[in-house]
């Protein structure tokens, strides 16, 4: 069975609510095992079982996390058994998919021989706390149906 690991970053609890909906996509599709976590507690040692890796974060100031930017560079330094990622962030304004290209030229530079699965995906934000922008969740779920599809082939 394909193992796939969500981790995320979350300061007002938004990134966390797109992790769940990608599970939840995932789920759907069936026939996959999902964990999902925030990054604070991560075992990395874990991580090594796994097919597949996807990372979230907010973005920040057009960025990804500095505690994501350092799980992606300590990711390079495991003997890995997974063979895909994909990434996802959660932005406001004019933040759009700037953390989501940031995150996936660091995994292809920090662990090159990790793939994408898909192109990243980037949710908007409705303020600083949230919530999510309305109809962004319903594409949380068709990201991790894809990423499921994919994964199943």
């Amino acid at each position: 069975m394909v193992r796939i690991f969500v981790v995320y970053d979350t300061k007002y609890g938004n990134t966390k609510l797109v992790a769940g909906k990608i599970v939840e996509g995932i789920n759907e599709i069936g026939g996959l095992e999902t964990t999902i976590s925030d990054v604070k507690e991560v075992d990395l040692e874990r991580l090594a079982d796994y097919d597949a890796i996807l990372i979230g974060a907010p973005a920040h100031f057009g960025a990804p996390t500095r505690t994501i930017t350092k799980f992606i560079d300590k990711l390079g330094k495991l003997d890995l058994k997974a063979k895909w990622t994909a990434v996802f962030d959660t932005y406001l304004k004019e933040d759009f998919e700037k953390a989501v290209k940031k995150m996936e030229i660091r995994i292809n530079e920090k662990v090159p021989k990790i793939k994408q699965i898909v192109p990243g995906l980037s949710i908007k934000v409705n303020g600083m706390k949230g919530p999510i922008a309305e109809g962004e969740l319903p594409e949380c779920i068709d990201f991790g149906m894809k990423i499921a599809t994919q994964l199943k082939i």
